[in-house]
Formats: C-alpha cells, structure tokens, sequence
C-alpha cells in the first residue's frame, strides 16, 4: 500500500513541511478549494512512493519532479471538475483563504508557520474567479508560468503542447488576468470601501448602500445545496441591496465581524461563535462590482 503524504506526520522534517506548504499554494491556485488540493498533494505523494527505489534515486531533484506531478494532478481534476459542477447546486465559487490562516491537511489550524498559505493576490476569490474562466491547460501554464515561474518546456511536458503553445497559453491568461484588474483599486482605498459598505449595511442606510455598489453589481452565493443560498446571481444595485437587507433582517441572531482574506477587508457571519458565511468584495473604480458570498460549510473549515 502507498506511503501517505509524509507532512502528515507532526514530527516531519522542515523542509518536508515546507514543500508540502509550496504544494498546497499551488494545488489551491489551480483548484479553488482545500479538499481538492488536499486530494492532488496526497495523489502526487502515492505517485512518487509508486516508483520504485532505484527510479526515485535516480530523480536528481525530487521536490521539482514533485512540482510538475502535482501540475498533471490538477490538469486532470480540472476536465472531471467541470462535469462535476454541471451538476452543483446554485453557483460554485472558490474557497475563501483566511488572513493569517496557518493550513496544514484538511482545513486544521496549525500554530506551525512553516504551514502557513502564502496570502496573495493569486489567491483572492477575485483572481480564482477568473482562473475559472480559463481553460484547464490556461490555468496550468498561468499557475506553474506567472505564479511558481516554472519554464515552459517544464510546463509543456504536462499539458502535453509545445514550449510555443504553452507560452501562447499563458499570454492568453495574462490578457485574462489583466482585464480582471483594470480599474481595480489599491488594497487601502478597497478596505475602505468595504468599511463603509459594512456600516450601511448594518446600519440599514439603503441610499449609502447603492451609492457603494456599481450599478452593475454582480451578487454570487455558494451553498452547495447544503444550506440557504440564491441559485442564481442577483444582478443591478437595486436588487443586491434589497437581497442584501432581506438577509440581515432574516438572520438578526448572526453576528456580522470584518474579517481579512487574499482579497482584503471582508465580513463573516457567526452564529454562537461558529463561522456560518464569508463575504468577499470586488471594488473597482471606487465602487463595489462584485459580491461573493460563501455559505457552503465544506468551504468554510478553515475559517
């Protein structure tokens, strides 16, 4: 039977915790929760004790060989991923990651800052939301290319293209990215707003409220069909703020606290001390284009 991730044993060595750290940034980036990056980091890991001894001494640099499984690991949960969202109930958003979230396997809070995600841009809802518009041979070369700066021959030989395709790949993502970022604003002037946004919300004030969203506003909520949660997106100023207040005046037993994530200033809900939902926030231009709600208790481990 195949060894289990050694990382999961409290007594491995630093830089064993420290590649499985690196594999879990990476699977997460490419994959949009912690289960499924869980699942690639523990794949890679029964793939490298499947070799034979003399095949992995004969792999001059382990760590790397372990990059690029992991890489063809999440290519392939990334086609099944597609037909199992198909049948998700409401919208799939990704995993909100927590400010200062130390992560070691399965959501558990670890005290080891050797297991801490590296907090980012790369893993904010906003830029996960976009990866998801992607290909999954797009997202690959994105990932491993402008975020772990593997080179494209590297990278090739996952996605099974030329070092030319690949790097055509990766500019098409790029030019994703970089459409998703126009007009976005300085993480100062975004907590800002989301300050704001908390105080008329909680304070009812509906005219501060629309004046904070774009008139274009997009609302997403993830329950996962485990609990409440709109099916569809709510689109336009208006009808965010009314879902909004309605939700609040629903649930007057959560407490609302700010709370950091990859993409800055947010909110969660607690009821009894327990996190029940995490709002995260699109800000361009100085007004609020995007809503993120997650609710799905799978998604919320570790918060």
């Amino acid at each position: 039977m195949p060894e289990p991730d050694p990382a999961d044993n409290p007594g491995a060595p630093a830089d064993v915790l420290a590649e499985r750290r690196q594999l879990i940034g990476l699977c997460i980036r490419m994959l949009g929760t912690m289960a499924d990056a869980e699942d690639a980091v523990q794949e890679t890991w029964v793939r490298w004790y499947r070799l034979a001894e003399t095949e992995r001494e004969a792999i001059q640099n382990p760590a790397a060989w372990r990059t690029r499984v992991a890489g063809r690991v999440c290519l392939d949960l990334l086609g099944s991923a597609r037909a199992r969202r198909e049948l998700y109930v409401g919208e799939w958003l990704p995993e909100p990651v927590p400010a200062g979230s130390h992560l070691s396997g399965s959501g558990r809070v670890s005290a080891d800052p050797l297991d801490r995600v590296s907090l980012d841009e790369s893993v904010s809802t906003a830029l996960l939301v976009v990866l998801e518009s992607m290909t999954p041979a797009e997202r690959v070369a994105f990932v491993l290319h402008d975020v772990f700066a593997l080179p494209f021959p590297e990278i090739a030989e996952i996605v099974g293209r030329t070092p030319a395709a690949v790097r055509q790949l990766a500019t098409a993502a790029r030019r994703r990215v970089a459409d998703g970022r126009r007009s976005s604003v300085s993480r100062e002037r975004h907590d800002d707003v989301a300050r704001a946004f908390g105080a008329a919300a909680r304070g009812g004030d509906l005219q501060a409220l629309t004046a904070l969203l774009d008139p274009g506003v997009t609302l997403r909520s993830d329950g996962g069909g485990r609990v409440s949660a709109a099916r569809n997106p709510v689109h336009g100023a208006d009808n965010v703020v009314r879902f909004l207040l309605g939700l609040l005046a629903k649930n007057r037993q959560l407490r609302v606290e700010e709370r950091y994530s990859a993409d800055g200033l947010g909110y969660v809900t607690t009821l009894d001390g327990v996190v029940t939902g995490v709002l995260s926030l699109g800000i361009r231009d100085g007004r609020i284009t995007d809503l993120w709600i997650m609710v799905n208790p799978e998604k919320l481990t570790s918060w």
